[in-house]
């Protein structure tokens, strides 16, 4: 009996240890005050990369950014070149989901039902499932952990980290810088 109990700890270890993550209201004192539908308004350039589980970069892209916004709900166009030459597009709608303009909601093409931001401070954190299509045609629903930081008035970097049934699969990293 002892042995099962302790097969089960060790499988359950890696799902609990997930749930645990950082509260963005750690950055709530944290400048300059990240304002949503100001920073992603207009035309921005992104540089990033995605890093697999072992650590070794795999894939680097360009992404261009057109924010449009229309009252309270904005809409991000996403042009992606990655560097094995593929061409990606991904349009994000945004709407604020409560009054304050701290809780956001984004959906767009591959995101599994609504993706959910709370803006804190200098930081927007949001967390989403994505559903991959890998290189081989298997599809796997990917969940994201994303977190942009404002470093000033054109920089924004994004690191978000990419789990599978708990298990960390990957990171991206991006700079974001307005144009």
């Amino acid at each position: 009996m002892l042995r099962w109990s302790r097969l089960v700890a060790v499988l359950l270890l890696p799902l609990v240890a997930s749930c645990a993550g950082i509260d963005p209201k750690v950055y709530a004192n944290e400048q300059p005050a990240f304002d949503l539908r100001r920073y992603f308004d207009g035309t921005l350039e992104g540089h990033g990369l995605f890093i697999d589980r072992s650590g070794q970069v795999t894939r680097r892209f360009v992404v261009a950014v057109r924010g449009d916004w229309k009252g309270e709900v904005g809409t991000l166009n996403e042009d992606f070149i990655w560097s094995d030459g593929e061409r990606e597009t991904r349009v994000w709608t945004l709407a604020p989901e409560d009054g304050e303009g701290n809780g956001w909601r984004g959906t767009a093409n591959n995101v599994i039902g609504a993706a959910r931001g709370v803006v804190s401070g200098n930081t927007l954190n949001w967390k989403y499932a994505y559903a991959l299509k890998s290189r081989d045609g298997s599809n796997y629903d990917i969940d994201f952990d994303d977190w942009m930081f404002r470093i000033d008035e054109r920089v924004v970097l994004n690191r978000a980290v990419l789990t599978f049934w708990g298990f960390r699969v990957g990171e991206v990293l991006i700079s974001f810088r307005k144009v």
